[in-house]
């Protein structure tokens, strides 16, 4: 896993969720970060999108369940790209 990847997607949930950097881990999850409802799930996607350039299908949204899938699918995604952060 790109450690470089984890590290966007921990500050950028960090932000979205308001809570402190440190609490965003590869296991995080709705479960686990009590502000991660349907509508900030929605606002991270986006925030993702815009900061890293990316899009999500659908389909794809629907399995962000953790950090680490977020982190899974956005490093296939760049490296699809040919791209790095």
């Amino acid at each position: 896993m790109n450690s470089t990847v984890f590290h966007h997607v921990q500050r950028i949930a960090a932000d979205v969720f308001a809570v402190p950097v440190n609490h965003i881990t590869l296991n995080s999850s709705p479960a686990t970060i009590e502000s991660w409802d349907s509508l900030q799930h929605l606002n991270l996607v986006l925030a993702l999108e815009e900061e890293l350039g990316v899009q999500f299908a659908p389909e794809e949204i629907e399995q962000l369940l953790s950090v680490e899938s977020i982190t899974t699918l956005l490093d296939q995604k760049l490296h699809a790209s040919d791209r790095t952060l």
